[in-house]
């Protein structure tokens, strides 16, 4: 990488995540945080439909939800799918949302099945400052941002990247295991899944 991308704080390293890290958590923790996130994450414990779309893919992580918390990094502890986060009137919905325990944060994580795409650090951006504000107490440090793509252009997504003060990374997925169409399907619904991680 160029002296411009260093220069922007935006650092890319093999099986590390696109990140704003080390400008916008400062050191050493945006070292530390850029060392808990891989890129890209190996989901090979996911089994999905080649017509698979997002509430599919979800609902399959948080069924594998340990084999998640294992891909994803370091001190990941998993707070809920589909969390409420509302405020004046309005309500909106974080796709995951997670605790780092070495980081101090909260870690909000969307996941998208298409190619990275601009718009998508929008929607991420505005549920950290909900978590920010509804969630986050005076001990835990600002909210991080996870965007889960299905593929992503590096340099593109590091110059999108830019215009963002919140500390967000883009990481790509691969391994998902392609199934028959007509294979029969035995996920567990969302109130099963719900059920069973009350359980454990």
């Amino acid at each position: 990488m160029g002296d411009k991308g260093k220069a922007n704080g935006l650092y890319e390293s093999q099986g590390k995540a696109i990140n704003n890290f080390p400008v916008t958590i400062g050191l050493p923790k945006g070292d530390l945080a850029r060392e808990l996130i891989n890129d890209p994450l190996n989901l090979s414990f996911v089994k999905l439909k080649a017509s698979y779309d997002e509430d599919n893919l979800k609902q399959a992580l948080i069924y594998h939800v340990n084999e998640l918390l294992l891909s994803l990094g370091s001190g990941f502890a998993y707070m809920g799918k589909e969390y409420l986060l509302s405020v004046a009137g309005k309500e909106q919905f974080s796709d995951l949302l997670f605790y780092n325990t070495r980081l101090h944060a909260y870690v909000v994580v969307e996941v998208k099945v298409t190619e990275f795409e601009s718009a998508y650090l929008g929607q991420l951006s505005g549920y950290m400052s909900l978590v920010n504000h509804i969630l986050k107490d005076e001990i835990d440090n600002p909210t991080i941002g996870l965007l889960i793509c299905k593929s992503k252009n590096n340099i593109f997504a590091q110059y999108c990247l830019e215009g963002y003060s919140q500390p967000i990374a883009i990481t790509a997925y691969e391994g998902i295991q392609i199934l028959p169409e007509n294979f029969n399907d035995s996920l567990p619904s969302i109130e099963e899944l719900e059920e069973e991680i009350r359980n454990k």
